[in-house]
C-alpha cells in the first residue's frame, strides 16, 4: 500500500467533468484506488463516491493504493490533479 497527498487547484473543485477524468484514470489501473479527505474514504473508481466527498478548491486529499500496480497507479493520479485535471 502506498499513499501521497495533494492539493486540489481546481477553481471549483471536484464537480462532474474533473470527477469524471479522475475516476477515468483510476480505472486504468488494476490497484484498489481511493483518497480521503478529512474523515471521508472515497473510491476514486466510482463517480458517485468522489462527488459525495464534496470536495473543494485548496482541499488537501490524499491518494491511497493498493495492488499490483500501486505505484504506477499512485504517481499517475497525484500527477493528474496537479495537472488540473483537464481545467
Amino acid at each position: 500500500m502506498v499513499s501521497a497527498s495533494t492539493v486540489i487547484k481546481n477553481p471549483s473543485g471536484l464537480h462532474l467533468r474533473p470527477a469524471g477524468i479522475l475516476c477515468k484514470e483510476a480505472l486504468l489501473y488494476k490497484s484498489k484506488v481511493s483518497f480521503k479527505i478529512r474523515t471521508t474514504t472515497a473510491n476514486a473508481k466510482s463517480v458517485l463516491s468522489v462527488l459525495g466527498a464534496c470536495v473543494k478548491s485548496g482541499d488537501e486529499i490524499t491518494f491511497v493504493c493498493e495492488g499490483p500496480d500501486e505505484k504506477e497507479a499512485l504517481a499517475a493520479m497525484v500527477k493528474i490533479v496537479e495537472d488540473g485535471l483537464g481545467e
